[in-house]
Order: C-alpha cells, then structure tokens, then sequence
C-alpha cells in the first residue's frame, strides 16, 4: 500500500516504496529506554538535530513517558517540556516534528509550535477531542492500540482490529480524512511477549482489513530483551533491527525507532536486495 500523507505546511510524505523512519526523542525523567538522558530540554534539541542529521524522515517528541508505572503528567506540565524541545528542533531543522500525546491540549499547542502530526498512544480513547484538534490543523494521525494490561486470553488480532476501527470511526467523524490516518499495533503496550510477536507477523492483515498504512515501534522493547537475554534496553539494537526488517516485510510503512542511523543502514540493504532483476 503506497499512500501519501499531506502536512499542514503543504509538504507531503509518500509512504512507500522505502519506509519513513521515525526518530524517537523522550524529553522525560523516566523514560525506559534512555533512562531520561534527554530530559533537558536542550539536550534533547540536540538529540533531536542529530536523528534529524542522521536520516529521520520524522522526529516523534513526547513529554510524557509510557513505560508500565509512569507518572501520569497534567497537559500543562507535558506542552512546558515538549514546546521548547519543538522549537528548538525546527529552528535547526526543516524535519517534520511528530507530537506524541494523547491530550487534545498538547496536541493544539504542539501543533501551533510548528509539529505536523499527532502521534496519540491511546488512538483518540483517552480524549477524542484529539481528533478535532488534527483535523483543524491538517495534521495527519497516527493512532495506536493501547490496553492497560495485558490478557493472554485475547484474540490479540481482533481486539487491535476492534479497537482501531473505533479509533477510525472517532477521528474521521471529527473531520481527518481517512487518507490521513496511519495505525500502530502498539507492540509492548497491554501485550503478552507472545502476542507482540504475532501482531509483527500480522502486519499485513492489520493494513489490509483498515486500509490504513501501518507504524510498527518494537525498537528496544521488553520482549526483544526477554527474546535476546538483554536486560538494558540500549543494548537491544540487533533485536530492534531484527524485528523491524521482518515487520518492513509484512508491510510496515514507518518504522519507529531509537537508533536511526543504523536502520537506514539496514533499510538501505533490504532494499538493494529487493531491487535486484
């Protein structure tokens, strides 16, 4: 599925043949997989400038960790450190700014500071005010599953796909054109390691009954780390490239990752070998 999503600023972003690589940047204390070394707001600038630097198609900033146990953070403590982080990085670069927020506040003040996409982990459930938010500005959406614990009882394919059809519904209702609207299985998030596996080797049936291009983010996940026997997360880089690529081949049309520079190293060989004759 080649499709293309269009910016507020007019610039668009052709998703496919080559997949977009999304840049992570976590301006938390408690993040898990950088253990909050970006928190400041100017170290996560540059961090930002330097995935930017790097090859990022997209750089995705979020003020409020997801991680199991987080500290729930109010809208106004969220926009004070992410607003900063997004100036920063389109004053140093012309990199399409993803806000990763689930709250409509955020959204409207990270969209008015110059990101062009919402990135909602709670795909417009937790405040589908989001929607209107994205649709005033001509944001495109990216809009995951998320459960608050994980059953290993669940037809894990039908509950994504019962659960992002509402998701859809809620948005386009609110005015973002369907062609706008990017779904993410949300590996890690209320998953046993088993079904996170299973939703990577499903991707393709996740894009095809949505008709939506899919994001896959399995980059230093808890159950790449229970796969490999590595406990820190950073050190799971192999893992993350090993998932990724396998989730390219089912058909991910972005890839959200940590370490960017070494997955368009493996993105550039994957596709000179699928361009041989």
């Amino acid at each position: 599925m080649h499709a293309t999503l269009t910016l507020p600023d007019g610039r668009t972003l052709p998703l496919g043949p080559r997949p977009l690589l999304m840049g992570v940047v976590n301006v938390t204390p408690d993040s898990f997989s950088d253990g909050g070394l970006f928190a400041e707001a100017g170290k996560a600038v540059a961090h930002a400038l330097a995935l930017a630097g790097e090859g990022a198609d997209i750089v995705d900033i979020g003020g409020e960790s997801t991680r199991p146990g987080h500290a729930p953070l109010d809208a106004e403590a969220e926009a004070a450190r992410v607003l900063p982080v997004i100036r920063g990085t389109l004053s140093g670069s012309t990199v399409p700014v993803s806000i990763d927020s689930y709250k409509s506040e955020v959204a409207r003040a990270a969209l008015a500071a110059g990101a062009a996409i919402v990135n909602d982990v709670w795909g417009c459930q937790r405040d589908p005010a989001i929607a209107a938010v994205a649709a005033e500005h001509g944001a495109p959406m990216i809009l995951m599953h998320n459960r608050e614990t994980a059953d290993a009882g669940l037809d894990i394919l039908a509950e994504v796909l019962r659960f992002l059809e509402r998701s859809l519904a809620i948005a386009t209702s609110a005015g973002v054109p369907r062609a706008q609207i990017v779904v993410d299985p949300g590996i890690g998030f209320g998953k046993t390691p088993e079904q996170n596996l299973l939703l990577i080797d499903r991707l393709d049936r996740l894009r095809d009954a949505l008709g939506c291009p899919v994001l896959l983010g399995a980059s230093r996940k808890s159950t790449l780390g229970l796969i490999t026997g590595k406990t820190v997360p950073a050190e799971r880089l192999a893992a993350s490239l090993s998932a990724h690529l396998y989730g390219v081949m089912r058909g991910a049309a972005i890839i959200r990752a940590h370490d960017v520079d070494a997955h368009l190293d493996a993105l550039k060989v994957w596709a000179a070998i699928g361009a041989r004759p």
